[in-house]
C-alpha cells in the first residue's frame, strides 16, 4: 500500500472515530463515509453541519498518536504535493469548517510590508506608500507601532505633506506665504540652515487647518479687516477698473490716469499719463500694462518703468473691456464690435478679425482657448469660436443689458441691469441659475471654484455660494452668504482670492477687505492676531 493510500485511510478512521467525542451520546452518531472510486475524486457524504462540534475537546490518545503518522507522511511528499492534497481535502469540508480555516489563515498571509520593507535597506519605499495618505491617515498609521512612527518621522512625511498641499491647493500656498512657513517647505536646509524636525511639521499642521476653517467662517459670517485707498482724483471723481497681485494694485481713473500703488505701504508709485478719457479698462502682466479708454484707444504700457510703448487705433468709440493671454487679445467697444488681436510683442500688435453680431454696445468680453464670450446692452450674450472667430450661440434671458461676466470651464457668469446675476452653460446655452438680491444695476462679478462675489450700482458687494447655486435644489434664499457695505457710491470693479476682495467705486476709493486677518473685536472676540510661524532650535 502506498503512502497515499494510507494517508487516506488514516484519515477516514481518525474523522469517523474522533470527530464526535463530545457530542450528546443520546444522539445517533452520524457516520462520514468516503466513498473512493480514487482518491482524487473522493466526496464527502455527511449528516448535517450541527454535528460539527462549536466547542474545544481535549484530543484522544488515539487522533493523538494518528495526528503524527498523517503529519509524517505528509512532511515526506513534495510542496505541490502537499498542496493538491490540502486542496482535496478542504473540498471535503462543511462551511463552517471553512470558515474555521479562513480565520487560521487570515493572519499568516498578512504581512506588515511596512515594517519588513526597512528591515531589508528599503526605507525609501516605505515612506513612498505612506507618502500618499492624508492627515487623518497619517495620524491613524503613527499609532500602528513603533517602526510606521519612525518612518514617518525619519522620512519627514508631515513635511511632504505640507508641500503637496501648497503645490496643489491655491488656499494652502497663499496661506504659506503669509504666514511664513513656506520657508521650511521644498529645501532640505531653510535660509538659516536648520531643519526642523518631522513633528515641528506634525504641531503646524493642525494650526493650518485651524487658520483655513476661520478664513472659511470669516467670509460666511462677513468678519474681515479693512483698508482704504482714497485715490485723490484732481478732477472727475471714481475708480473704473484694478488689477492687484501681492505687491501692487493697478487703478484705471476717471480722471485719465493709471495709478499703481503700493499694495504693503498703500501709497501712490506711479501715475501713468497719455489717455485722454477715461481709463475704462485695464489688464497687466509681468511685461505689460494694457488699458482701454473713452478715448477709444488701447495703450500699451512697460509694467515697471511705466513707459508707454503702443497705442492701438481700431475702435471708433469707448473701448469698454479687454482681455489678453498666450499671444492673443480680445478688446469690445461701444460702437458695437469686437476686435481679435495678435500679440507678438509688444510693439507688434495686429488686428486679426473684427466680429459683428451684437445691436447695442458690447460691454464686456472674456475668453479661453475654445471660446469667445461677449455680453451686451443687446440683454444677450454671443458666443464665438476662438479658433475661427465663427459665431456659435447667443444666450437669451436677461431682460435688460448686460454690464459684466466671466467665464471658465462650462460656466458663464453675467449681472445686468435687471439686477439679477445669471448662471450659464456654455455648451448648451441654458440658464442653470438666476440670483436675485442686488437692488439696482449689476456691474461686475467674478466667481472662483467656491464662491461668486458680486458688486453694483446700489453700493453692495454680495457674497454668494457658488456650489449651492448650481444644486437645483438649493433654496434661493440660502445662496447669498454675506452682504458688505462700506462704499458710498456705485461699485465699478473687484477681484477676489481666497484672502481677500479688492474693490472700486464712483466714491473715488479703492477697498481691501481682509478675511484672514481679522480685527479681534469683531464676532465673538476669538479671532486669532496676525501671526507667523518659526522654528526655535534648541
Amino acid at each position: 500500500m502506498d503512502a497515499e493510500s494510507i494517508l487516506h485511510d488514516k484519515i477516514v478512521e481518525y474523522m469517523n472515530a474522533s470527530g464526535h467525542d463530545d457530542l450528546n451520546e443520546a444522539e445517533p452518531r452520524k457516520k462520514l463515509v468516503l466513498e473512493k472510486n480514487s482518491f482524487n475524486q473522493t466526496k464527502l457524504s455527511i449528516g448535517t453541519s450541527s454535528m460539527i462540534a462549536a466547542k474545544q475537546r481535549k484530543p484522544s490518545t488515539s487522533y493523538e498518536k494518528q495526528k503524527e503518522q498523517c503529519v509524517k507522511y505528509f512532511d515526506q511528499w513534495t510542496e505541490t504535493d502537499q498542496v493538491e492534497f490540502v486542496e482535496n481535502l478542504i473540498s471535503r469540508m462543511c462551511h463552517y469548517q471553512h470558515g474555521h480555516i479562513n480565520s487560521y489563515l487570515k493572519p499568516m498571509l498578512q504581512r506588515d510590508f511596512i515594517t519588513v520593507l526597512p528591515a531589508r535597506g528599503l526605507d525609501h519605499i516605505a515612506e513612498n506608500i505612506l507618502s500618499f495618505l492624508d492627515a487623518r491617515s497619517l495620524c491613524a498609521a503613527e499609532l500602528v507601532c513603533k517602526e510606521w512612527y519612525r518612518v514617518i518621522s525619519d522620512g519627514m512625511l508631515w513635511k511632504k505633506l505640507m508641500e503637496r498641499m501648497v503645490r496643489t491647493d491655491t488656499l494652502w500656498k497663499g496661506l504659506s506665504e503669509r504666514r511664513g512657513w513656506i520657508q521650511y517647505l521644498f529645501k532640505n536646509k531653510p535660509s538659516d540652515g536648520i531643519l526642523p524636525p518631522d513633528c515641528f511639521y506634525r504641531s503646524l499642521y493642525p494650526q493650518i487647518i485651524q487658520d483655513i476653517e476661520t478664513i472659511e467662517s470669516n467670509w460666511r459670517c462677513g468678519h474681515h479687516g479693512l483698508q482704504r485707498i482714497h485715490c485723490h482724483s484732481e478732477t472727475s471723481k471714481g475708480v473704473y477698473c484694478l488689477q492687484y497681485d501681492d505687491q501692487k494694485i493697478i487703478s484705471g481713473l476717471r480722471d485719465n490716469t493709471i495709478k499703481i500703488w503700493d499694495k504693503n505701504t498703500l501709497e501712490c508709485k506711479h501715475v501713468l499719463t497719455g489717455h485722454t478719457g477715461s481709463v475704462l479698462c485695464l489688464q497687466y502682466d509681468d511685461k505689460v500694462i494694457i488699458t482701454g479708454s473713452s478715448d477709444s484707444t488701447v495703450r500699451v504700457w512697460e509694467v515697471n518703468t511705466g513707459e508707454m510703448l503702443n497705442t492701438l487705433i481700431h475702435h471708433c468709440e469707448a473701448v469698454l473691456h479687454l482681455r489678453f493671454t498666450n499671444g492673443m487679445m480680445v478688446t469690445c467697444s461701444k460702437d458695437r464690435s469686437i476686435a481679435v488681436w495678435d500679440m507678438s510683442t509688444s510693439t507688434d500688435i495686429t488686428l486679426r478679425r473684427v466680429l459683428v453680431g451684437h445691436r447695442a454696445a458690447v460691454n464686456v468680453v472674456d475668453f479661453d482657448d475654445k471660446y469667445i464670450v461677449s455680453a451686451s446692452g443687446d440683454r444677450t450674450i454671443k458666443v464665438w469660436n476662438t479658433g475661427s472667430c465663427e459665431f456659435v450661440r447667443t444666450l437669451n434671458g436677461h431682460k435688460r443689458g448686460i454690464a459684466c461676466l466671466q467665464y471658465r470651464d462650462r460656466l458663464v457668469v453675467s449681472g445686468s441691469s435687471d439686477n439679477t446675476i445669471r448662471l450659464w452653460d456654455i455648451e448648451c446655452g441654458a440658464c442653470l441659475r438666476v440670483l436675485e438680491g442686488h437692488e439696482e444695476l449689476v456691474r461686475c462679478i467674478r466667481f472662483d471654484n467656491k464662491r461668486i462675489v458680486s458688486g453694483a450700482y446700489d453700493g453692495k458687494i454680495k457674497v454668494w455660494d457658488l456650489v449651492a447655486a448650481l444644486d437645483p435644489r438649493s433654496p434661493a434664499g440660502t445662496l447669498c452668504l454675506r452682504t458688505l457695505v462700506e462704499h458710498s457710491g456705485r461699485v465699478f470693479r473687484l477681484q477676489f482670492d481666497e484672502f481677500q476682495i479688492v474693490s472700486s467705486s464712483h466714491d473715488d476709493t479703492i477697498l481691501i477687505w481682509d478675511f484672514l486677518n481679522v480685527p479681534s473685536e469683531q464676532g465673538d472676540g476669538s479671532q486669532a492676531a496676525p501671526r507667523t510661524y518659526t522654528y526655535v532650535s534648541r
